[in-house]
């Protein structure tokens, strides 16, 4: 069977739920994908933590055109000044080209478009639209993510994307222990806490080149108690099950359970017994520079 929805007048949120619902299993992910930009500045990337939601693609800000990052089969393209449905799409203008081995590139949030002439197939950094504004966004450019539909997940497009020059490490900002009753204790500064069991928050970011730029998602986070792992959070992907949408944390778990509305990361839970306690959490970009903070302290 062809999927095939080119130039039908359908909702956006159709397609979207067609992507979730196919189930093929094995996968291969081929490597010689580029970016659909290559002068465009990242803004959000895969797995930042958006006021408690997760990114499932980068947001770029730019001008000027948007290639495609590998060739593809044409399957759907959406653009506000469609009217089968009065529901505006959050994605706005947008494109889903099919690479290959299942793996969807969808390009969105772009200056709107009336009829493109684009052909049913399109060649690798052929231009498909233009960078500007459409969508639930407040800022030209564009939005890409790439979405395995043999294994309905989202996918980190560095991933598969030869990852953008970075030479900075991560930055820590906090780590913060949660108490049951929803109190906080930032380790830079405790030097006692009592036994008990804790939930680790970790607010971390990265930047690629200098420290001045806006701050995007680190690709891993590891916690360790007296060189114990605790917790490994990557991301790598966002898979769905069930309808919910799921972030590897250790195992699959629902992004709920890791994404904190005050910016922060939950890497797991641990408890404390009496004596001397040393937590190291480490953060790591996708090209491998890491940060390594450690807390010691005592446990009463």
């Amino acid at each position: 069977m062809r999927w095939f929805i080119k130039k039908r007048r359908i909702p956006g949120m159709f397609f979207l739920a067609f992507l979730g619902g196919i189930t093929v299993l094995g996968i291969t992910y081929l490597y010689p994908m580029d970016w659909p930009s290559q002068e465009a500045r990242i803004t959000r990337n895969f797995g930042w933590n958006d006021e408690g939601r997760p990114s499932l693609g980068n947001i770029f800000l730019a001008e000027g055109p948007i290639r495609a990052a590998d060739k593809g089969e044409l399957i759907f393209y959406h653009t506000p000044s469609n009217t089968a449905s009065v529901l505006p799409s959050p994605l706005g203008s947008w494109i889903a080209l099919e690479h290959g081995d299942g793996i969807i590139g969808i390009y969105s949030r772009f200056e709107d478009m009336t009829n493109p002439a684009l052909p049913d197939i399109i060649d690798k950094d052929v231009v498909i639209a233009s960078a500007g504004q459409s969508g639930w966004t407040n800022q030209g450019g564009f939005y890409f993510s790439l979405f395995d539909r043999r294994e309905r997940r989202w996918v980190n497009p560095s991933t598969i994307i030869a990852p953008l020059e970075d030479t900075m490490p991560p930055q820590i900002q906090s780590v913060l222990l949660k108490t049951d009753r929803n109190s906080r204790i930032d380790l830079s500064q405790a030097k006692t806490i009592r036994q008990g069991r804790y939930t680790v928050l970790v607010a971390a970011s990265d930047t690629r080149i200098n420290p001045n730029e806006i701050p995007l998602a680190p690709y891993r986070i590891v916690c360790s108690l007296n060189g114990i792992e605790i917790g490994v959070l990557t991301f790598e992907t966002f898979s769905i099950r069930d309808g919910v949408l799921m972030v590897y944390r250790n195992s699959l778990v629902p992004v709920q359970q890791v994404y904190s509305s005050e910016q922060a990361f939950e890497i797991g839970e641990v408890e404390f017994i009496r004596g001397q306690a040393t937590l190291t959490v480490i953060a790591q970009d996708i090209t491998g520079n890491v940060r390594n903070n450690v807390y010691r302290f005592l446990v009463e």
